[in-house]
């Protein structure tokens, strides 16, 4: 329906288009999924040509380029860091609740400081 058999294109050979991309509208627009971009990236990084690459399925080199960049950023983060504990969640949740509490404290201490030297001296009353 509205596709003619044998017609190749960035549907063909069971690929998908990106959501939002016709035949007459330019190949570049559309949103792709996060798992289908790391499929695309991982034929580039199996040696596969960005060039033929971007012809088949409407995709720029450029960026086919940059989510390549970014796959390998990502890669090389997770590769760096240990994983995350919760006793590690906890202690970093906590620290960070002992800075805005020593901050508030700082703050305030800092407001009665100048109350004190601005406010005139209180009188007392006299209990008779």
């Amino acid at each position: 329906m509205g596709r003619e058999s044998g017609k190749k294109g960035p549907g063909a050979e069971g690929g998908r288009r990106p959501t939002g991309d016709s035949g007459g509208r330019a190949p570049d627009r559309g949103r792709w999924s996060s798992r289908r971009k790391l499929e695309i990236v991982l034929r580039l990084l199996k040696g596969e040509d960005i060039d033929a690459v971007s012809r088949e399925i409407g995709v720029t080199v450029s960026r086919l380029s940059r989510w390549r960049d970014e796959a390998l950023a990502a890669a090389q983060g997770a590769l760096k860091s240990r994983p995350v504990s919760g006793t590690d969640e906890e202690l970093s949740r906590l620290r960070s609740k002992v800075g805005e509490l020593t901050m508030d404290n700082e703050l305030l201490e800092e407001r009665l400081r100048r109350l004190g030297e601005t406010a005139p001296p209180r009188l007392r009353r006299s209990r008779r």
